[in-house]
């Protein structure tokens, strides 16, 4: 028998949360970016063989997605766009956080709901992640070629020209009929 229940946090819960993380950027003072991903990454490799209800590991899966967005050198993650992703990392690094990791069941119910927090905070940085990874591994096949060696500038390129034959395709929907075509030469 599978018992549901459903977990809101008003506005007025908000600052609860912030307060928890805070705590956990103390504690995290003095390690570097790097330390921290690793610290993430080390806990959600741990977290994978623990008991725990369905809720708390799908929300766990995106801690695995933020560790690689912010690592991927294809990417190329903008410093301040990768700092804003190692600190919300900083509360799942710590494993002594509102409810220890330690606590059977339920020790990653926190940092789920910090996840959940923070993947609505990063979204854009989340889409657009997932749409160049996307790219890359369609471009990779395309070109028979390996997706790391793929970067943000191709993609960019991609892009470019997806836009741009987006912008043909409409301007003949748009156009009027007849043969008309603007008149001026460039020189």
């Amino acid at each position: 028998m599978a018992l549901e229940f459903t977990i809101e946090i008003s506005d007025e819960d908000l600052p609860f949360f912030m307060q928890a993380m805070e705590r956990a950027e103390q504690r995290a003072a003095g390690k570097t970016a790097q330390q921290i991903l690793d610290e993430a990454s080390k806990a959600f490799t741990q977290s994978q063989g623990q008991n725990m209800p369905q809720f708390v590991r799908s929300r766990l899966a995106a801690v695995e997605n933020l560790v690689a967005m912010v690592g991927d050198e294809g990417w190329g993650l903008a410093a301040e766009d990768r700092s804003r992703v190692v600190a919300a990392l900083t509360y799942f690094a710590d494993p002594e956080d509102l409810i220890p990791d330690h606590v059977p069941v339920l020790g990653f119910l926190d940092d789920a709901i910090m996840i959940e927090l923070a993947e609505r905070v990063l979204q854009p940085e989340i889409e657009a992640y997932a749409d160049f990874c996307a790219f890359r591994s369609d471009e990779a096949t395309r070109r028979g070629a390996d997706a790391g060696t793929l970067g943000r500038e191709e993609w960019l390129e991609g892009r470019r020209a997806e836009l741009q034959a987006r912008m043909r395709q409409r301007r003949t929907s748009y156009a009027p009929s007849g043969n008309w075509t603007p008149a001026f030469k460039f020189t």
